[in-house]
Order: structure tokens, then C-alpha cells, then sequence
């Protein structure tokens, strides 16, 4: 995978001494490595067990290297380009192959070339894939269970995860097969309700005991939430303790690994994005990022985001406006779904940094009408508040 350079091997102050030391006409990603830094080494000592990032979140080398440097050397991979950057930047780290359906090709290229252990099932036909691919010396398996829908932005168990029933009977399986079983699941991403993994961790106990089989490994998965403009979020310390009283009266093996999976809990705030006003039409404005670059996640979450004005020459006005956003494409439907609140005299050539948007951005930005936002710089300082 391609490793973008931070441009001029510097770093600013803030997004602001961004825009007055390059003057961009483009997109510029601006990276706070401290920022970073202090989220992963907060989950490192909160959490009671092992953090994996969620490489899927935000792959960028700068990004990894950062939570490298804080202390996480365990990475939540989904295809073998994931599991080859974590592998190939970082020796000593350890990925793990958590998506729950891999061809044969991979799951022996990962196992044979990078040396994973570690892969997450939900079906039967996956056991057995994994088993004919590695032939199993040394193989950890974790049957990932279905919980119900709880209050998150994304419902991650519609698309994957065994029914109870028949994560008891893999559990089995894998215990007959002479394996290291494990268990996760996921609650779902941007989750607001700690009781949501008190619930699955239930659901996990009674499948423990269908089953008659002690995990070596329980992963209770990501869905850690930020607090968006207009949406209040708990505080991860509720989460964790929600989590150490599920894991109580589940009976554990001493030497079970518990394991989690954040990702937009470390790595949104650790980024903001610095875009330019084109054009104004009364309360109307365009900039040079979208829908289709980083901004997609407003669309497909109807999330909003923390907005400032950037203007080098004299003080905007004091006055505020809720302004229309139209991205840079050719597409009518590239606007996004919630307005800006501005200065009201926003005008062609300011700056707007946009926060907290290291979560979800330059992973899922495409390319479309030749618009993409590739440039990442360094701050000391993210986004303000």
C-alpha cells in the first residue's frame, strides 16, 4: 500500500497556520499526533484487557505509526492489504483476522506470509475454510455471535454473526477440532448505551454454557462513541465499566484474553480537514470536498460536524448563518444533509476546518469526477474545543 508523506516534513501549530503557510486550493488532512497519541494510551490504561485498533477506520501510516508509538501493537485487520501494512510497518505487531468471510487464497497467505493466528468465523462452511487454508497448528478461532439492534449508527450485526444456537455448536466445533476457541461480538458502531454490551455479554454467557466450552478469547468488539455537534455520548469509563461487570459472572478461565476493537473512538478527534470555499450563492455555499470524498459519513450517518471559519485577511463577521453545503462534483446529489453554521458574510476563498473527521473519511473517499483529497499535513494542536 501506497505511504503518503506529510507534506514538507513539518509541523504547524494549528489548521489556520495550515492555510497561512500554504495557502490551499485543495484539501488538506491535518493530523494531531498527540491528540492520537493521548486517545490510544487512554483505552490502553482504562480498558482491563487487550486494544486493538480497527485498522478499517482510518488506515493512514501516519495514523498507525501514531498509535504505534502510544503503546497499541495489536491491530483489528479485515483483507490481507490491512493485515500486509500492519505487518510489513511494524515487526513485532499482531494482527488479527476479524471479518467473517475470507477466501481460501487469503486466509493462507495471512496464516503462511504474515503469520496470523488469530481468525473470526460465523458459519460453518467459514470453519472449515480456515481449517483446509492453515491446517490449524497454532490457530485461534472466534465464532463471532448476533446481538440484537441497540441505539448506534450502524447495525453490525445484520450482515454478520451466528445466532446463539449455532455459535454454541462452532464453539464445539472448535474445541473438537484441538483449536483455541473465542468469542465476540459487536454492538454496533457510534453506539450510545454501555447496557448494549452488558446485554451481549449475557447473551455470551449463555452461550458459554450451551456450549460447555471456556473461551480463550472474548472480544466485545468496537462501537466506542464519540460526542458529535448535537449528540451527547457517554463516556467511555461507563462502557468499560459496564463491560468488567458483564465479564464478572461469565466464569472465565483465568488465562482468557479479553480483547476490544475501537476505532472512531481513537481516531476521530485526531484529525480535522481543511477545505476552501469556490463559490457563494446567498445562503448557499460550494467547497472543494464532498459526499463522495471525505465527507460521506454526514450522508450515511446523518451525523453533523464542528465547523470554523478561516479567513486570512481581516476578522469575518459576528454574525452567524446556517449555510447550504454543496461538494465539488458534478452530481445535484452532493450536498450535505445538514447546514454550516458560518459568519454571514462567508465569502469565495475562506477556509472552513472541519473537525473530527479522522474517522471514516480517507478510508471510504472514492475518486469520483477526478475530485480527492490526498494531502495530510501535522498539527500540534487539533480542532479547537
Amino acid at each position: 500500500m501506497a505511504c503518503v508523506q506529510p507534506l514538507k516534513q513539518k509541523t504547524y501549530h494549528d489548521a489556520r497556520a495550515v492555510a497561512e503557510a500554504l495557502t490551499p486550493s485543495y484539501p488538506v488532512y491535518c493530523l494531531a499526533p498527540r491528540v492520537l497519541e493521548a486517545s490510544a494510551r487512554r483505552f490502553l490504561e482504562d480498558f482491563p484487557g487487550r486494544v486493538l485498533y480497527a485498522v478499517k477506520c482510518n488506515p493512514h501510516p501516519r495514523v498507525l505509526q501514531a498509535l504505534y508509538d502510544a503503546g497499541i501493537h495489536h491491530f483489528d485487520t479485515a483483507s490481507l492489504p490491512e493485515i500486509a501494512q500492519v505487518r510489513e510497518a511494524f515487526r513485532n505487531a499482531s494482527a488479527y483476522f476479524m471479518h467473517p468471510v475470507k477466501s481460501r487464497a487469503v486466509i493462507a497467505m495471512a496464516y503462511r506470509a504474515y503469520g496470523v493466528k488469530c481468525f473470526v468465523v460465523d458459519h460453518p462452511a467459514e470453519l472449515a475454510k480456515v481449517l483446509d487454508a492453515t491446517g490449524g497448528e497454532g490457530v485461534a478461532i472466534v465464532v463471532r455471535l448476533k446481538t440484537p439492534e441497540v441505539e448506534a449508527l450502524y447495525n453490525l450485526s445484520a450482515k454478520f454473526g451466528a445466532e446463539p444456537a449455532l455459535a454454541a455448536e462452532l464453539l464445539r466445533q472448535v474445541q473438537d477440532e484441538g483449536l483455541r476457541p473465542g468469542l465476540s461480538f459487536h454492538v454496533g458502531s457510534q453506539c450510545l448505551s454501555p447496557d448494549a454490551y452488558a446485554q451481549a455479554l449475557a447473551i455470551t454467557g449463555e452461550v458459554i454454557k450451551k456450549a460447555g466450552v471456556e473461551p480463550h478469547i472474548l472480544d466485545v468488539g468496537g462501537g466506542f462513541p464519540i460526542a458529535y455537534p448535537g449528540q451527547k455520548a457517554p463516556p467511555i469509563e461507563d462502557y468499560v465499566q459496564a463491560i468488567k461487570k458483564g465479564i464478572e459472572g461469565l466464569g472465565l478461565r483465568n488465562d482468557c484474553v479479553l480483547m476490544c476493537e475501537p476505532g472512531r473512538a481513537i481516531v476521530a478527534n485526531g484529525c480535522s480537514l481543511l477545505v476552501q470555499v469556490l463559490l457563494r450563492k446567498e445562503d448557499e455555499i460550494y467547497i472543494n470536498d464532498g459526499i463522495y470524498g471525505s465527507l460521506s459519513e454526514m450522508v450515511v450517518a446523518r451525523m453533523r460536524l464542528p465547523v470554523r471559519l478561516i479567513r486570512l485577511g481581516g476578522e469575518p463577521s459576528a454574525e452567524m448563518r446556517e449555510f447550504t453545503v454543496y461538494g465539488p462534483t458534478c452530481d445535484s446529489v452532493d450536498v450535505l444533509p445538514s447546514t454550516f453554521r458560518l459568519p454571514a458574510d462567508v465569502r469565495e476563498d475562506d477556509w472552513i476546518e472541519i473537525g473530527q473527521i479522522g474517522a471514516y473519511s480517507n478510508a471510504v473517499a472514492t475518486r469520483f469526477n477526478g475530485f480527492f483529497a490526498d494531502t495530510f499535513v501535522e498539527v500540534e494542536n487539533g480542532f479547537p474545543g
